[in-house]
């Protein structure tokens, strides 16, 4: 759904006239231009940078994945014609019974790293049951299993999943009943027809391995795609953009993304394609649509996306369809917040690649971390603790998936005057004595908006609110908690630096002369103090008396310390931050527009 003109005016690169030319996207290519001889040099030194950062794999783990899907798929074998005996089945139908397993997402795809997880989808009998055969009866299985370690059953999910580790390999398993008392073991479940008088949770589990294999077939060429895939993943996580859970884009969104620029560039070498995918997405006019090919309907019942029919389709932000029926929004999670810094990455991305058009740039230049904790004055401290490692997976897993509410949340309730970006990186103080671990959102007032002097914003309703949300966790164990507490950029604590300590920071002053006439940086309080009177117009924060203290024991002097205190883990009253948006004197002391 481009109505837009990537190529700044200039008409599509015609096709060769000696040959038909295979069309893979629903547009026509952009161009079907080759590489130079210099893009054939780029491509070679950002190869070369792909493998000198580790993101493929070793040929002994590679090894060890096939042996683990080899033993996995004996498993689920065997399961099947243990439950197939127990259901009371002729002999005769013990023998045939079968079950298979498919590899979907990164593995699928051709593009995993080291220790990344293999998604893989259990396709069994009708007879076979989700609810009680897979998560009680392979369940219990696996846990026997000494080669199985981190069990842990998420039925609940929308897409219900058993994870484990097997032999140290890190599985995702999904489960599908499909309409089939013999399942054959070159089962196509390509065709529509796999997905007769199923329910929408197996049709969501089967979408999974029909989606892969889809992108696989709309691709001119699947390596140079998966180069380019490699590459934008690696990118997406150096910059913190890589979370479908926490409201970017994950795995399979990337894996759109990419292919629709290999639609759009057929000849283009994985070096092109980069710059290619930052130069289409910087200029793309969301919330058009990102389509492989057209949307299929089907006689079997099953919504497509569809804004024009459906109210909630015309909610989507920045929709990226899957190209297998029925179609959907693979990005649906994406909020107003995680777009806008979305949106600022491709503006980085694309400007770095064209200074390494220009020769003004290297690869390396791409791939420099977001300054995440540099780039914001107060961030959203969310610890998150329980009794034990065990737990706190769980744990930790549903409070996850609860934070993008959380954006939403306070952005609702301040009218969308607070921002928050959220950051996907986990980070785990080891000093505590219980399991621990912490995510952060960046917090500042909306850009280019007039406010009141000293505006301040209370979202301890939001708060509040959240924590009983989160409390309500169906699974919850003593020992299970949360703590929410504003920090401003000089207190954040030091275990989530990388050496335990904050790079230093320069000070951006106007350097003054000394007696010998060197030049020198004022740093006195005095300067400091006249610096920050000089910018009156950035968003002030404090967390007000008694930041993580209970109501009962406020006390009005600013508590010194770094990092939360978490108190009383076993408390059964949620502990509630005062999270009170002002300045930390009354003035401000720099912007706080994010930095790329």
């Amino acid at each position: 759904m481009m109505d837009f003109d990537i190529e700044n005016g200039s008409s599509p690169t015609p096709p060769p006239q000696k040959a038909s030319v295979k069309k893979y996207g629903v547009v026509e290519p952009i161009s079907y231009a080759g590489p130079t001889e210099a893009d054939i040099h780029r491509n070679a030194m950002l190869e070369k940078l792909l493998r000198d950062s580790g993101v493929y794999e070793g040929e002994e783990e590679t090894a060890r994945r096939e042996e683990v899907l080899r033993r996995l798929d004996q498993i689920i074998k065997d399961w099947v014609k243990l439950l197939t005996r127990q259901k009371g089945y002729v002999e005769t139908m013990v023998e045939e019974a079968n079950g298979i397993v498919r590899t979907f997402g990164s593995y699928r795809l051709g593009v995993h790293g080291p220790n990344a997880d293999i998604d893989t989808l259990c396709i069994g009998p009708s007879y076979v049951t989700r609810e009680h055969d897979f998560f009680v009866i392979l369940h219990d299985i696996l846990f026997e299993m000494e080669e199985v370690s981190d069990l842990q059953p998420v039925d609940d999910a929308h897409v219900p999943v058993m994870k484990f580790k097997f032999q140290g390999v890190s599985i995702d398993l999904l489960y599908a009943s499909v309409s089939l008392r013999i399942v054959p073991e070159d089962l196509d479940i390509s065709h529509n027809s796999v997905l007769y008088n199923i329910d929408e949770k197996t049709v969501r589990s089967l979408n999974g391995c029909r989606v892969a294999d889809q992108i696989l077939k709309l691709v001119p060429n699947v390596e140079n795609f998966r180069t380019t895939l490699r590459c934008l993943k690696f990118w997406a996580k150096r910059r913190g953009v890589y979370s479908n859970v926490m409201g970017f884009l994950g795995g399979v969104n990337w894996a759109l993304l990419v292919a629709q620029v290999c639609q759009l560039y057929p000849n283009a070498l994985p070096s092109m394609l980069v710059s290619r995918f930052f130069r289409v997405y910087t200029h793309w006019r969301w919330p058009n649509p990102v389509m492989l090919c057209p949307i299929e309907e089907d006689d079997l019942g099953f919504n497509v996306w569809d804004p024009r029919k459906w109210a909630r389709d015309r909610t989507h932000l920045m929709p990226i369809i899957t190209p297998a029926y029925p179609c959907m929004n693979s990005s649906y999670n994406v909020s107003a917040s995680t777009l806008r810094v979305i949106v600022e990455q491709f503006h980085f991305g694309n400007k770095v690649c064209e200074d390494i058009e220009l020769n003004k740039a290297n690869w390396s230049a791409l791939f420099e971390p977001c300054l995440f904790f540099e780039s914001y004055k107060n961030y959203l401290q969310v610890d998150i603790v329980a009794a034990d490692a065990g737990n706190l997976l769980s744990w930790r897993g549903w409070v996850e998936s609860r934070l993008r509410l959380l954006t939403l949340k306070i952005e609702r309730d301040t009218g969308g005057m607070l921002q928050c970006h959220p950051f996907p990186n986990k980070y785990v103080d080891t000093s505590k004595p219980c399991s621990h671990c912490a995510y952060f959102m960046g917090l500042q007032r909306q850009p280019g908006v007039k406010v009141q002097e000293n505006q301040q914003f209370d979202i301890r309703g939001t708060v509040d609110g959240f924590k009983q949300e989160v409390n309500n966790y169906a699974h919850w164990r003593p020992g299970m908690d949360i703590f929410l507490s504003h920090v401003r950029r000089r207190e954040l604590p030091s275990y989530i630096f990388p050496q335990g300590y904050r790079r230093q920071r320069s000070l951006r002053r106007t350097p003054t002369k000394t007696s010998n006439g060197d030049a020198q940086e004022s740093g006195s309080p005095s300067s400091e103090r006249r610096s920050r009177r000089k910018h009156d117009d950035a968003p002030t924060v404090d967390t007000g008396p008694g930041r993580l203290k209970k109501q009962a024991s406020v006390s009005p002097q600013k508590p010194q310390i770094v990092g939360p205190v978490i108190q009383d883990l076993t408390s059964e009253s949620p502990i509630a931050p005062k999270v009170v948006m002002e300045s930390e004197d009354g003035t401000n002391t720099e912007s706080v527009q994010p930095q790329p």
